[in-house]
């Protein structure tokens, strides 16, 4: 009899809150160009927190301090050094070298999406205040301060194994196939404002939703060294994706 993997457990005791998520109803509701709008303003906080996560764990696995040392696994280091490649320097429709996420900004302005409350806590930060009070500064639904409070605070902990679970299992992947076809209709009636979108989530989903996800996968197995780092990596990824969820809510909410 075939033992399952430990994280074949995991992903098995996350099925059931990632069909949620996937199958969630705020897909069906996006049929006009302002529902697109709406989306973006919200979900560019989720594009944008991923990065934070992405540097902790390249921080955590890479020797970024001086004078430089030799880190004790080169192949956990090749893993997140490679997904770091990717996502901070990609190419845009034009070829141009760009990280996913200024090309999210891209395609929020082609779109006209509203980026005032990005740039208002970017303003914050800027000024020096603290991530959690930059946080809670900031004029926007609760929900995306829960999310975003959850995800510093994942950081501020800094177990390795759990960051690498909350990167791989609460935040590759989770585009279903339904709403790049919303899209690509939406796409059709107004190129002039949604290519780069549409350019954006299948470069997501042909770069993150393979090869990247791929590699984190193999970083977590490679990070979860025990019974309790594969518990704490399944709570943690749980409860990325449960507040993933409630970010979906609250869009949902302002489109209806």
């Amino acid at each position: 009899m075939l033992v399952a993997s430990p994280s074949e457990i995991l992903k098995e005791q996350l099925q059931a809150v990632r069909s949620q998520l996937v199958a969630h109803p705020l897909y069906a509701k996006i049929n006009h160009l302002a529902d697109i709008r709406q989306f973006m303003s919200i979900h560019v906080f989720a594009v944008w927190d991923f990065m934070s996560l992405l540097k902790a764990l390249q921080r955590n696995l890479t020797c970024v301090d001086l004078p430089w040392r030799p880190v004790a696994d080169a192949n956990t280091s090749y893993l997140i050094n490679e997904i770091v490649l990717g996502e901070e320097s990609d190419v845009d429709e034009d070829g141009n070298r760009t990280s996913h996420f200024q090309l999210y900004l891209k395609a929020m302005q082609q779109a006209g999406a509203d980026t005032s409350v990005l740039n208002s806590l970017f303003d914050y930060l800027d000024q020096g205040l603290p991530i959690k009070e930059a946080i809670q500064n900031i004029e926007v639904a609760p929900a995306v301060k829960d999310f975003l409070n959850f995800t510093f605070s994942i950081v501020a902990e800094n177990k390795v194994h759990v960051l690498a679970a909350v990167f791989t299992y609460g935040r590759e992947d989770l585009i279903p196939d339904m709403f790049l076809a919303i899209v690509n209709d939406l796409e059709s009636k107004f190129p002039q404002q949604l290519s780069t979108f549409k350019y954006y989530l299948e470069r997501h989903i042909e770069v993150d939703g393979d090869l990247h996800s791929h590699l984190a996968y193999q970083m977590t197995e490679n990070l979860c060294q025990s019974e309790t780092h594969w518990q704490e990596a399944t709570e943690a990824a749980k409860k990325a994706l449960e507040l993933r969820i409630a970010l979906w809510d609250s869009v949902l909410e302002g489109i209806e």
